[in-house]
């Protein structure tokens, strides 16, 4: 099984708001029907819901938020979506959509309900969520990124690749030179040590990804313009980006 996370960064634009990167989702659409075997797919809010979750200063930590903002992030996450999943149909793949509801209570995954996800995606549809804005109780909610979700699925799960597809080549050690980290022996790297330029949103990738290599899976960052790299890190394993290598598989 593979897992796959669509960045917000790929899939839409994020300087301008609410402007999906449809050529691209088409490119991804068509690379992920080259893949004969079962995927779940997770996708970012880019320019949807993380532009809405700025503007009413909404993050991952459980809070009173604006109700009108987490209503207005659910439903722009749910038309980010809707755009994933046409173009998966119109790709001749079957999407099965999954809001993050279905699997999540507060903010523990519901271990039951994801191991189902793995039955849907062996079925012979495509598991399809996203990061959104979630009740939490007494009227509290937060922001659970796809990143995060990411971690919960691959501990569960167990998929034989985890793959983030981004809108650079993977990490690189120098941002200036584009000097690209080929490989990581499953260790959180260390921003500060290793001078890395991981700041924001790849900050967070980098965390989770080094949990889920430290649990044994390898983890790849992919750039996403190129989907046929997806497609050869899972029939190939050719890793054009850069590889988190699981501890087990070392």
């Amino acid at each position: 099984m593979i897992l796959i996370k669509l960045g917000g960064s790929i899939i839409t634009n994020k300087e301008k708001p609410l402007s999906p990167r449809k050529e691209t989702i088409e490119k991804l659409s068509k690379s992920l029907r080259k893949i004969d075997e079962p995927i779940i797919i997770v996708h970012g809010g880019g320019s949807y819901g993380h532009y809405w979750s700025v503007k009413y200063d909404m993050h991952t930590k459980e809070k009173k938020y604006n109700p009108k903002g987490v209503a207005i992030v659910k439903n722009s996450m749910i038309e980010l979506n809707k755009i994933i999943l046409d173009s998966l149909i119109k790709n001749r793949l079957n999407p099965y959509c999954l809001p993050p509801t279905d699997f999540m209570s507060g903010n523990k995954p519901i271990i039951k309900k994801i191991k189902e996800i793995e039955k849907i995606a062996k079925s012979g549809l495509i598991p399809v969520t996203y990061g959104d804005a979630l009740w939490f109780g007494q009227n509290k909610t937060y922001i659970l990124s796809g990143d995060k979700i990411m971690a919960h699925i691959a501990k569960i799960l167990k998929p034989r690749l985890c793959i983030f597809a981004l809108n650079e080549d993977g990490l690189y050690s120098d941002l200036k030179s584009k000097k690209l980290i080929y490989e990581l022996q499953g260790e959180r790297p260390s921003i500060s040590e290793n001078k890395m330029d991981v700041t924001g949103g790849m900050t967070r990738k980098v965390e989770e990804a080094s949990k889920i290599a430290k649990m044994g899976m390898n983890v790849f960052f992919v750039n996403g313009n190129k989907p046929e790299r997806i497609v050869k890190a899972v029939k190939n394993r050719t890793f054009e980006g850069t590889l988190f290598r699981g501890k087990r598989n070392v």
